[in-house]
């Protein structure tokens, strides 16, 4: 018998009358037809509101042993003749020649087949297990079947109930557990399957059934006990390995899907949490899912789990059929199992051993193939339903299945592909819900937020200290344009800490994309507004610090929104990148290298008019260049006021060491020359002019605001199309 126990069931009679009751009903709802694990989350969660009284779900005992599978099988996954080969290509060697490297050889060598003529076919309520030793294409064949191998790259046929099967609808009624557990660290266990009901059920289940179906689903996961412990990392303590690759499984099974594929869901798991593992995958095919997994080296306990298993030996089948066959098959072929001995270690023993040989594993290749027939009723016979695609996947969301919102009614002629919707919930509820889960993310990893806020104020305070109350002067008009260029690029270089952001979930926005969790431009979205909060208090904090201990004038309002829209600008800029870098090391290289340009062309280092024309497409690119001016436009716009007087235009040349009486006839001298009074109080350079000389005359300051923000909003744009072509998670 098979149970999941809670933690906290108290023998009580309150508790057993709870107990008959929630088993009566699940009784009841299986007695005809077998009942798909939507049936009986829902009979778990309608029992405990009649029980409580409430929606506070209590734990609980679910006896599963009743459940059935009916004569009529409704899902069968075959595939025919499926060939997956990729090309070699020559090793280049600098410092030695092989013999091998001939220069008029060809660049490519050839090709590596790595699926051979693999035929099989899995039905739901069984686990289907892909073994083998390592490189025998376990993984690959999982992935062709999956539909994560480039289109055209994979001969032969994917056929459910006998129907070809199109990427759209396979992303809606399928899930993908990778081997690597791609989780948010800081998020509980609840947390990231109420997440993932959030993503993947649709948005007509109430809030509360969500709730009552991830609470049924963590106990049919056995994580009662880690439901509120964050999932942990490296620098975190969280759940066990165990419980990590259950909480993998449990985010892809929240829409219950028709179709479960895993990547060796048992690696780096000890035998016990590998067992554990495989009983609810059991369970999960005994509700109506086709489960089909790759496995190195199960034990004895997990075997009896399975229910078919393929063996593939350099990507050729030497076996395909149920467990208990293989002892026969081995038998037949001349290499008795020994009695005690575990039968798929024994297996891969053999195989590994012919491997070894000259003539490989041809031999039991051309046995199996001669074997197969004569045992095909214990192989892929039976492979038709008398059911259509369409009318199986309506059959089974009438019997409860949750298909991200699928409905049962398929419309006339039209395909199973419109009974199912491409996403589950609209695109606002996406940006909402993803938008939460990244401010949850923050608010667990407040470091990260207070280490960028003190490199900004540490950066503010060394500017205000150094440029404390600029002066009117020759010379304080030259350090307000240093202290604007160095504060206008330190806006963009402190935006670089957001490049590992996006790499450190990647895979993870990759995982839940792969079968529309939800779209990529929610995810723009929500990562344009999450950021905006973060860059109002930076923005603020660095004008606050700087506006005044400098003596800037102008508007301070401007200074700030000039600020925030850098701050943009450069967050938007560092995000494109971390969509196109595949790693952190590079980004940051890429980063620091194309803002020491931007500066360069700016405009503070070499006017505009004295770039050279083929390079003046730069200046207009560069991402300082228009909150530089746009600062200098703020500072120096207005008419009225005057920055260099009288003897001040001797500063910075070799009469500045005159004594003041010299400088005064001099000023009086060239006051005859030129036929104009000119004092020591005359007026000689106002701010436009100071922006004539610099050649800032071409934008109005909005108008350099404005680009700023437009280039945000541009490399925004971009960032979303890296998604679209680099975010594909297939093979080739």
């Amino acid at each position: 018998m098979s149970r999941i126990v809670a933690d906290n069931t108290s023998p009580d009679h309150d508790s057993i009358t709870y107990y008959d009751r929630s088993m009566e009903m699940s009784r009841a709802a299986v007695a005809d037809s077998s009942s798909t694990l939507g049936q009986l989350l829902k009979y778990v969660g309608d029992a405990r509101k009649e029980a409580t009284g409430d929606e506070t779900p209590v734990h609980h005992a679910v006896d599963v042993a009743e459940v059935s599978i009916d004569g009529t099988i409704p899902f069968v996954l075959s595939f025919t003749n499926l060939t997956y080969s990729v090309k070699i290509r020559r090793k280049f060697n600098l410092f030695r020649r092989s013999p091998a490297a001939d220069p008029g050889e060809p660049l490519l060598l050839g090709s590596k087949t790595i699926l051979d003529d693999i035929s099989g076919a899995a039905r739901d309520g069984e686990i289907m297990a892909v073994m083998g030793a390592s490189g025998s294409g376990k993984s690959t064949l999982i992935d062709a079947l999956a539909n994560r191998i480039a289109r055209g790259s994979v001969k032969g046929e994917i056929k459910l109930n006998g129907e070809e099967l199109n990427s759209k609808l396979l992303k809606v009624i399928s899930a993908y557990v990778m081997q690597d557990d791609l989780l948010f660290p800081m998020l509980t266990v609840e947390e990231t399957l109420m997440f993932a009901a959030e993503f993947r059920l649709p948005r007509t289940l109430s809030k509360s059934k969500k709730k009552h179906r991830v609470q049924a689903l963590i106990d049919q996961l056995g994580l009662r006990n880690a439901a509120n412990t964050v999932i942990g990392d490296e620098g975190h303590r969280g759940v066990s390995g165990g419980e990590r690759r259950r909480v993998s499984i449990g985010t892809d099974i929240i829409h219950d899907p028709i179709l479960l594929f895993l990547d060796e869901p048992t690696s780096g798991l000890d035998s016990t949490s590998a067992f554990m593992v495989v009983k609810v995958l059991q369970r999960i095919a005994r509700s109506g899912s086709v489960v089909i997994m790759s496995i190195h080296q199960p034990s004895s306990r997990i075997l009896g789990l399975i229910d078919r298993m393929i063996f593939l030996s350099r990507g050729k089948i030497i076996f395909n059929g149920a467990p208990r066959n293989l002892p026969v098959f081995f038998s037949d072929f001349g290499h008795s199992i020994p009695e005690n001995e575990n039968r798929t270690e024994f297996a891969l023993d053999l195989i590994r051993q012919l491997e070894g040989t000259p003539g490989g594993t041809k031999s039991l290749v051309e046995f199996y193939r001669s074997w197969e027939p004569l045992k095909r009723g214990n192989s892929i016979s039976g492979n038709c339903t008398d059911l259509s695609l369409k009318e199986a996947i309506s059959s089974s969301i009438s019997r409860g299945k949750l298909v991200s919102g699928a409905t049962a009614a398929g419309g006339g002629a039209a395909g199973p592909t419109s009974m199912v919707p491409t996403f589950a919930n609209p695109l606002w509820t996406e940006v909402a819900v993803l938008s939460k889960r990244s401010f949850i993310n923050s608010r667990r990893m407040p470091e990260l937020f207070f280490v960028r806020l003190a490199a900004v104020m540490t950066t503010g305070f060394i500017l205000a200290t150094i440029f404390w109350k600029l002066d009117n002067s020759p010379r304080g008009i030259q350090e307000r344009l240093g202290f604007f260029a160095f504060a206008m690029s330190t806006m963009y270089y402190t935006c670089a800490d957001a490049l590992p952001v996006f790499l450190q979930q990647k895979y993870i926005f990759m995982r839940e994309t792969a079968y529309n969790a939800y779209r990529r431009s929610s995810y723009v979205l929500s990562h344009s507004l999450v950021s905006i909060p973060a860059l109002l208090f930076l923005s603020m904090a660095f004008a606050v610090a700087t506006f005044w201990a400098v003596g800037l004038d102008g508007s301070f309002l401007f200074y700030f929104l000039i600020i925030l829209a850098s701050f943009w600008a450069g967050s938007s800029f560092v995000t494109f990148l971390s969509g196109v870098v595949p790693q952190v090391m590079i980004g940051y290289v890429i980063v620091v290298a194309v803002l020491a340009y931007f500066l360069l062309f700016s405009g503070f280092f070499i006017n505009r008019d004295r770039i050279p024309p083929y390079w003046i497409w730069f200046h207009y690119i560069s991402l300082v260049k228009y909150p530089y001016e746009a600062v200098m436009l703020n500072e120096f716009g207005d008419p009225a006021k005057c920055f260099v007087r009288g003897i001040q235009i001797f500063d910075g040349t070799p009469l500045a060491a005159v004594p003041v009486a010299m400088k005064e006839k001099l000023l009086e001298s060239m006051s005859g020359t030129l036929g104009m009074m000119i004092t020591s109080d005359t007026c000689v350079t106002t701010g436009p002019d100071i922006l004539k000389l610099q050649g800032v005359n071409d934008l109005s300051k909005w108008n350099c605001l404005w680009v700023t923000v437009a280039w945000g909003f541009c490399f925004r744009i971009l960032f979303y199309l890296s998604l679209l072509i680099g975010s594909k998670n297939k093979r080739s």
